[in-house]
This record gives C-alpha cells, sequence and structure tokens, in this order.
C-alpha cells in the first residue's frame, strides 16, 4: 500500500477546542486565544474549531522553556 502523499490529512487524528484544553489543561478560551492569534492550527467546521493532535504536541514541543 502506498504511503500518503505530504499535506495528507486524511489519517489526522483531530481534537475539540475542550479537549485541547484539557490536555493543556488550561481553559477553553485560551485555546480560543491560541487559534485567533495564528499560534496553533486550526481547522473551521461550521462553528466550531478543530486542532489536529500533531499540531498540540508541536505547540506544546515549542513552547518549552528551560528555566534551570
Amino acid at each position: 500500500m502506498a504511503a500518503n502523499p505530504p499535506g495528507d490529512i486524511s489519517d489526522a487524528n483531530f481534537l475539540t477546542v475542550a479537549e485541547v484544553a484539557a490536555m493543556m489543561r488550561v481553559s477553553k478560551m485560551t485555546v480560543y486565544r491560541l487559534v485567533h492569534n495564528g499560534d496553533l492550527a486550526a481547522v473551521r467546521v461550521g462553528r466550531s474549531f478543530r486542532v489536529r493532535q500533531e499540531d498540540a504536541d508541536e505547540y506544546i514541543r515549542r513552547s518549552f522553556y528551560d528555566a534551570g
């Protein structure tokens, strides 16, 4: 079976804003702010937003701060 071409999101796992907020342990409003500011990629579905699991994970990876 052939691999999916680059940019193909047919196998993507999408999360709701509430699921992203729970994963990050922040409020839903914080997630909405991240989406509206362009800091977190999201897809608009009707009146809702969906965030790919990969994008949420990448945002968290980029946000690590070394305090030590």
